[in-house]
């Protein structure tokens, strides 16, 4: 099944390769007419002066300025599709990257990283080599906000259920998902500030004096000066009357410069953006939707024809920028008062569309987090959608679970907590995987009750809010020992326990910055006082003296044990969990290999 989604991302990388090559030779082609129409528009104003006929500029230029435009459109059209190829292929590269060797060209989430948190850190969520990093399929900064928020806290059941059912829309439109991933690929690198800038323009009226009297002018401007050439045609004497036309509407254009430039400050670029986004939002509005969620957030766009404005927003904007070229400029304000059209336009496209635009834009981040979390069910069809269970005890079954950041053979485990309350005791020898266990379930139940796979064959969890203790370390920037960052972590879990609903917690080897008579003590009080507040969790732990809780608390407590084989001296370890307790450690055998020998008492 894996070599199948291999050719599939091979032959679609390589097909989108040649479809932007063809299209480049095209653009190139226009480039070069586009040339050749400036050319003649040089040659057109040598003709006027040396004949001293004004009609012949006066006709070559609207002639050649139509010409013109037609060539930029169909160039600019070619351009978009060798861009759109060439991300198309980039996306498919980047799911062989991703397969192979882990590598991902979207952010890895080291923003959202955050050691306070309750399990983000712990558990690989977010940074270099994380979860994060594993499924973020999200190019836009509020796409990567919104998977975050949705690995980072559980969702309630039925947003899960309509998420899970939204995946599996997507995940059978794999071809969709990337064509849509590499319309919006361009939001990789695009500065962050520039949507908010774009939000903060379009809320803040222009309030250009005189608005509809330009306007009015604006529109007739053309008639009079057309009128104005065409007498100067057929009576030269009429020529300073067209001249006179001409410098008065660049005379008007210039008094106004001021607020044409704090429109054309926002808009700066922004054109082609918009351009870029309304195609994104075609593509959504445009895809037959079964399941709920997919087909409300469409709807939304389509109820507002998100994708027809924002595309006539941003020719609009592209169409004030054309006075970039000065000569194409200074012809169109003479004529035109272009610029003034334009910015006119723009404030009645702002008067009219302005309040839906940044829903709009939440609904892209909403599908970018879809499609992320889509992203194992296409790339790794073994992994299972979740049961969510609603039960007054706490449920956490699997079968088969392993860890989905461990690359090559995973070993799995089966694990079950049914309707119950129970604290689970996991005792073993080093490296035997009692750790890796831990994060096992914990990341995992992270994938599930965020609506994604995982990777089990089978798991049914009710919704729960995982607190983990594992990775404690000292902090010289905030004098914090390591005991004492192990003491806020405790006061943090045991506070979570009391006040958060429905806990998990995953404690990895409590107390490490104590003597073992502390440990051991301190251990145990812990454990009791969770017991005491029907904590519910995994406790990893060297410990042996722990695991006679289940003798004091066999309602209560439930032993299981990760061991080793030593066979000729050598560790075997096979990483699957018992129940019971360990009996074999292996401190002294992994000292011996570095050359210390314990020896006896």
């Amino acid at each position: 099944m894996e070599r199948d989604i291999l050719n599939d991302y091979t032959q679609a990388a390589a097909l989108a390769a040649k479809q932007a090559g063809i299209n480049r030779q095209k653009a190139n082609t226009y480039s070069l007419l586009r040339l050749g129409i400036f050319g003649l528009m040089i040659f057109s104003v040598y003709l006027t002066i040396s004949l001293d006929s004004f009609g012949i500029m006066a006709i070559a230029m609207v002639l050649l300025l139509l010409a013109f435009a037609w060539l930029v459109a169909r160039q600019g059209a070619y351009e978009r599709l060798r861009d759109y190829y060439l991300d198309l292929k980039k996306i498919n590269d980047n799911e062989l990257d991703s397969l192979g060797t882990g590598a991902n060209l979207y952010s890895d989430g080291q923003q959202f990283a955050n050691e306070k948190h309750f399990y983000a850190s712990d558990l690989d969520i977010a940074g270099p080599a994380s979860l994060y990093q594993l499924i973020n399929r999200a190019a836009t900064t509020t796409g990567n906000q919104r998977l975050a928020q949705w690995l980072l806290a559980p969702a309630d059941k039925p947003a899960i259920l309509q998420r899970q059912e939204a995946v599996k829309e997507l995940a059978a439109k794999n071809e969709w998902k990337k064509e849509l991933q590499a319309l919006l690929l361009f939001a990789r690198k695009d500065n962050p500030s520039r949507l908010g800038n774009l939000f903060s323009f379009l809320r803040m009226p222009l309030n250009l004096p005189g608005e509809k009297a330009l306007g009015a002018y604006a529109k007739a401007a053309p008639y009079l000066l057309g009128v104005a050439i065409v007498a100067a045609i057929l009576y030269p004497t009429y020529k300073g009357i067209a001249i006179f036309i001409a410098l008065a509407n660049l005379g008007i254009v210039f008094s106004k410069a001021a607020y044409i430039k704090k429109t054309d400050f926002v808009a700066d670029k922004i054109g082609k953006v918009l351009s870029n986004y309304a195609g994104v939002f075609n593509k959504i509005e445009s895809e037959p939707w079964v399941s709920t969620l997919n087909n409300g957030l469409a709807q939304k766009l389509k109820e507002d024809n998100t994708s027809q404005n924002i595309r006539q927003l941003g020719m609009l904007i592209d169409k004030l920028n054309y006075h970039l070229n000065i000569i194409v400029g200074v012809l169109l304000n003479a004529f035109f008062l272009w610029d003034i059209r334009q910015v006119i336009a723009i404030e009645n496209w702002k008067r009219d569309n302005c309040r839906n635009i940044e829903t709009a834009f939440d609904i892209i981040a909403d599908f970018e987090a879809l499609i992320s979390i889509a992203v194992p069910a296409i790339n790794y069809p073994d992994w299972t959608y979740p049961v969510i269970a609603e039960t007054e005890g706490y449920t956490l079954t699997a079968k088969s679970i392993a860890h989905p950041l461990i690359r090559g053979k995973r070993v799995d485990n089966d694990y079950e907590l049914n309707n119950a309350f129970s604290i689970d005791i996991i005792t073993g020898s080093n490296m035997a995987g009692k750790s890796t266990f831990l994060r096992t379930v914990g990341i995992n139940t992270v994938l599930a009750l965020a609506g994604a796979p995982v990777c089990a064959e089978a798991m049914v969890v009710s919704v729960i809010n995982i607190v983990s203790y594992m990775r404690i370390k000292d902090n010289l920037n905030e004098s914090t020992s390591t005991f004492k960052a192990e003491l806020d972590r405790l006061q943090m879990l045991l506070a979570a326990v009391e006040n958060q609903p429905r806990v998990f917690f995953l404690i990895d080897e409590m107390l490490r910055g104590t003597n073992s008579v502390d440990k051991y003590l301190g251990s145990k009080a812990v454990i009791e006082r969770l017991i005491s507040k029907k904590g519910v969790g995994m406790v990893a732990t060297h410990d042996l003296q722990i695991a006679r809780l289940e003798d004091k608390y066999p309602s209560y407590v439930r032993n299981y044990y990760f061991d080793i084989q030593v066979i000729d001296g050598e560790m075997l370890f096979d990483y699957k969990i018992k129940h019971g307790e360990c009996k074999t450690f292996n401190a002294s055998l992994l000292l011996k290999q570095i050359g210390i020998d314990v020896g006896e008492e």
